[in-house]
């Protein structure tokens, strides 16, 4: 049995649940210049497996960020774009980009295992 869901207790909240994972930020960057194909994506973002990008874009669709366009072709084809409520995520995302661009030597620093020069 499901129980009600509290409010969310600050704005933070609603915007992790919609980007959470590690993946979503970076496919709604991929997608926010231009309408992607799945194979696109998953070329632009090598490190990431077929189940979970096709997770990742069902729920990025399913909480209004993406668009998904099905054109009847032979063969099918599929393009991801971004709606106006995932362009208005990305923008907000960009700061923190920016910070992490700032900051990525040491973070990796810190994230890289003991004795490995990246």
């Amino acid at each position: 049995m499901e129980g009600k869901q509290e409010p969310y207790i600050c704005g933070l909240e609603p915007a992790l649940d919609v980007v959470g994972g590690k993946w979503k930020a970076l496919i709604l960057w991929e997608i926010n210049t231009q309408p992607r194909r799945f194979g696109e994506l998953k070329r632009l973002l090598p490190r990431v497996s077929e189940k979970v990008l096709t997770q990742h874009l069902r729920e990025l669709e399913r909480d209004g960020i993406v668009h998904r366009e099905v054109f009847r072709e032979v063969p099918p084809r599929v393009e991801y774009s971004v709606t106006e409520l995932g362009a208005e995520l990305n923008e907000a995302l960009g700061p923190l980009g920016d910070w992490g661009e700032k900051h990525k030597e040491r973070i990796q620093a810190v994230h890289s295992p003991k004795g490995v020069n990246s």
